[in-house]
Order: structure tokens, then C-alpha cells, then sequence
């Protein structure tokens, strides 16, 4: 399964330096999901050539309008797309009250179903249960209420082992049960047939985490632990610790040694100041903590 991360925006608060405020286009197989919706998303949409009609769900951290003031056009514009597909849009207490709010008065009446999902800021939270994948909210610390995201792969039905099923007659229930990943029992009860002896160990599912804005918080590491790719904000340089920690935002090198900590196998540095024309030196700074440190740059997509 395709399970990738296109970046649309880069920038902290305001766009400059060619670099647009935060959001993320995530694909998993045919499923299109956007995470964060900075102003003028929809022209980066077009820009990097996303079948945006694809997104189905749409996730917001939180209200700081650098993370959410592009939504409202990309919300207008699947509605003069003719959109028909139901649009399902994750985020904080008052978020479905700002939406209801520009559309009453917009006196806007959408060609299509716009469902809103309200989340909890106080504990981990399952947003999304699909055929394929799994979305997961959980808590990050901010000057307002404000939550990552965690995308994790569903896999399929386990491979059986040829040369046992040449060894054994199996009953199409017991090969349908091992596949599922499942021992398959005889009457009394008692392991007939083991899913670890019939089957090959599957590999891990691949999982992609987005620390939105957030404190440097060593609390979130067990909703990381062991990600292929994490994303996280790395707003500023260590020069700057205090600045960061006054505004509730990280340094690149703090963003490292989080990577670190939770034994992720990739990072990715976003959420930059624009205090940086060149970002270099953020780079420099997380690698000499964590090797495997990468700068997200718009329109460049990242394998999971």
C-alpha cells in the first residue's frame, strides 16, 4: 500500500521565504487525508497537483490560524467543484462553530455532506477505524488545546506457510483462521493448528506521526514510540531556547532529541520561523543529535 507524506506548507506563523504556513497532504493506498489547513492551502493543492476531490478526511490540531485559516476556501471550493463525496473534518471545541458560522452568513448551502468530529485534547483518542489504516489523536502542550495525529497501517491477512498445508489437510475454516492471524482450535478447545507455525511473522505496520505546535515534552513519547516517520516542530534554533519554550514551541534540536528518545526511524522538521531565510542550520542542529534528521521542504512527498 502507497502510505506517503506530501508537504503543502512548511512556515510558522506568517508565509514567507516562499514557504507557506503548516499543511500536509497523507496518502494511504486510494485515501487522501489532509492534516493542518494554513492559509492559501488550496492554491498549494493546485500547485503541487493533489487530486484534492480524493480527501476525505480532513484533520486540524488546533485554532491558531496559521494551522486552520485555509480551510474555509478549501471547504468553498469542494462546493463549487460540485463535490458530492461526504467531507469529515477532525478538530478542537469551536472549530464546527466557525465553519457554521461563515457558511450561515456566507449563505452557503454545500453541495455535500460536511460532518464535524470534535477532539479531546486530554488523552489519546481513535479518530478513524478504515479498511486499511488507523488515525489517532493524542495530546500535545500548547498555549491553546492541541493534538497530533498518529496514521498507522492495517495489514493484511497473514501468508500461510506451502509446505505445512502439503504436510496437512486443512478445512477451508482453518486456513480462513490462520490467515486472520488466529490459532486455529479443535473441539475440546486445544491448539489444532498454531498461526506462529502455519504462518510467516508479518512485519510491523508503518506508522507516520504529526507533532503539531507543542513544547519540548518528553510525555508524548509513548504515542511515538518506534514510528517510521515523525514529524515535529522545530519552530527555532537552540539559540533561541527560551523564546521557544516562552511560546510553547520547540527547538530542532529539541525535536531531536525527542526523535531519539522515542526510537523513530526518521525525522522531519517543519514549523519554521521566519526569523530563517536559510534552514540549514536547523538541519545541522537536529542532526548532531539525531543522524536521520530531515527538513520538510513544500512540494517534496516522503515514503512512510
Amino acid at each position: 500500500m502507497e502510505f506517503t507524506v506530501t508537504i503543502l506548507g512548511s512556515n510558522s506563523a506568517v508565509p514567507a521565504h516562499e514557504r507557506n504556513q503548516t499543511s500536509q497532504i497523507i496518502t494511504m493506498g486510494n485515501e487522501l487525508m489532509m492534516v493542518d489547513c494554513g492559509e492559501a492551502t488550496q492554491i498549494q493543492l493546485q500547485r503541487y497537483k493533489v487530486r484534492s476531490s480524493k480527501i476525505k478526511y480532513i484533520f486540524i490540531s488546533h485554532l491558531h490560524g496559521d494551522h486552520y485559516l485555509g480551510l474555509m476556501g478549501v471547504i468553498s471550493t469542494f462546493h463549487l467543484n460540485k463535490r458530492k463525496e461526504p467531507l469529515t473534518i477532525f478538530g478542537p471545541r469551536g472549530l464546527d462553530e466557525i465553519i457554521t458560522t461563515q457558511l450561515k452568513y456566507g449563505n452557503t448551502k454545500l453541495n455535500y455532506p460536511l460532518k464535524f468530529i470534535r477532539t479531546d485534547s486530554d488523552q489519546q483518542q481513535q479518530l478513524v477505524d478504515a479498511k486499511r489504516f488507523k488515525v489517532f489523536s493524542f495530546p500535545l502542550k500548547h498555549r491553546l488545546p492541541c493534538t497530533g495525529f498518529l496514521f498507522v497501517e492495517k495489514l493484511g491477512q497473514k501468508n500461510l506457510v506451502k509446505e505445512k498445508l502439503l504436510e496437512n489437510k486443512l478445512s477451508i475454516q482453518a486456513i480462513n483462521t490462520l490467515k486472520n492471524g488466529k490459532d486455529f482450535l479443535d473441539e475440546e478447545g486445544n491448539v489444532k493448528y498454531a498461526v506462529s507455525e502455519f504462518t510467516h511473522p508479518s512485519p510491523s505496520p508503518r506508522k507516520y506521526a504529526f507533532c503539531s505546535d507543542t513544547k519540548y515534552d518528553l510525555e508524548l513519547i509513548p504515542y511515538i514510540q518506534g514510528v517510521d516517520l515523525l514529524y515535529h516542530e522545530s519552530t527555532f534554533m537552540e539559540s533561541e531556547h527560551e523564546r521557544a519554550a516562552d511560546t510553547y514551541h520547540c527547538t530542532a534540536k529539541q525535536a531531536a532529541s525527542i526523535a531519539l528518545e522515542a526510537e523513530v526511524k526518521k525525522l522531519l522538521l517543519g514549523h519554521y520561523s521566519t526569523r530563517y531565510i536559510e534552514l540549514e542550520p536547523l538541519l545541522m542542529e537536529a542532526e548532531s543529535v539525531f543522524t536521520n534528521s530531515h527538513l520538510s521542504i513544500e512540494g517534496l512527498t516522503y515514503t512512510v
